[in-house]
């Protein structure tokens, strides 16, 4: 029986991504289908290949009752917040992810970039000075902007992403904190504290590098609020449901000078345009929000999707090994 595949996410546009499926059985394409679509037509299906990013299906409860010859979800990413893992698995359904594949995502730069881009360009008012150009403005007074070698970042998460944030902050001057109960940091460069207390109350910009789960789920709230500067910069590039969205709003509202630069939404797959952060964003100047950019670069995106169709490669080879004996 020929393996059949659905994929759920833009691939057209990465080099050989297309032809490397179409080589593993009969594929059917939808760059960004409605979670109706998917739900309609899982059931003829024996794999899904996906990732989070655009995405507007949750592969959850609702989608994989009715995935009745499914075998496998492959995402390109290393977040696995838009599958419902423990439901995929107690049916059976395999989950292959890039999450523990060091030797490919160490290679992978690009969230940590774009976290230090957003870095910059709220420290120097790079988006608002923007627009005020675009309305025939001329005037740097309201865009006076802020050193990072006269601050100090606080980093929450030090694993990949927040090592390499580091990396490139150290090389503009600021001085690091950085919290992570489940690493040693060796680097002088770099102070490691025992409580997230101390990151909130001596940070300028604090930069967030954890992946969601129970123990993160709104990490960032009005206790951490209370004690932040009142002009705090904070970065987001990990997963939006970290910061619970009504506090920071309202601390937002609350500080003027404080600002928020992320590329996430507290389920934002379900529900980003229920958001209130987005919704706040459009009134006010102290928001940046990208849509999910974060590891959406030419390389990054060759080498995570390539990988993921070699892992999905790997598993059909080893359903095939496993009929032939």
């Amino acid at each position: 029986m020929t393996f059949k595949i659905l994929v759920i996410t833009p691939v057209k546009h990465i080099k050989n991504i297309e032809k490397d499926l179409n080589f593993l059985g009969e594929v059917t394409f939808l760059a960004d289908p409605t979670f109706d679509e998917v739900k309609s037509i899982v059931c003829n299906f024996d794999a899904i290949f996906t990732n989070p990013n655009k995405s507007k299906v949750f592969l959850g409860r609702e989608v994989l009752d009715n995935a009745s010859r499914l075998k496998v979800i492959c995402t390109a990413s290393t977040g696995t917040n838009h599958i419902d893992k423990l439901y995929a698995e107690k049916l059976g359904i395999s989950i292959l992810s890039i999450t523990e594949e060091r030797n490919v995502i160490n290679k992978i730069s690009a969230t940590a970039e774009l976290s230090f881009a957003l870095t910059l360009a709220s420290l120097r008012h790079i988006v608002k000075s923007h627009l005020s150009v675009l309305k025939g403005e001329w005037d740097y007074e309201k865009f006076i902007g802020r050193q990072m070698n006269f601050l100090t970042i606080g980093i929450i998460g030090f694993g990949r992403l927040g090592s390499m944030y580091a990396n490139f902050c150290k090389a503009f001057g600021a001085k690091l904190m950085a919290y992570d109960p489940y690493k040693i940091i060796n680097d002088d460069k770099v102070k490691q504290v025992k409580n997230l207390k101390d990151i909130f109350i001596n940070s300028d910009v604090i930069a967030l590098h954890v992946h969601v789960s129970s123990e993160t789920f709104e990490m960032i709230n009005k206790s951490s609020f209370d004690q932040m500067k009142k002009g705090v910069i904070l970065i987001n590039t990990s997963r939006g449901d970290i910061i619970n969205e009504n506090d920071l709003v309202d601390f937002l509202i609350a500080n003027r000078e404080a600002r928020i630069a992320t590329d996430v939404l507290a389920d934002e797959i379900q529900s980003r345009n229920k958001s209130r952060l987005l919704d706040f964003a459009k009134q006010s100047d102290q928001v940046v929000i990208t849509p999910h950019i974060g590891g959406m670069c030419i390389e990054s995106q060759e080498i995570a999707y390539g990988h993921a169709v070699k892992m999905l490669t790997n598993y059909i080879e080893f359903l095939n090994e496993k009929k032939v004996n």
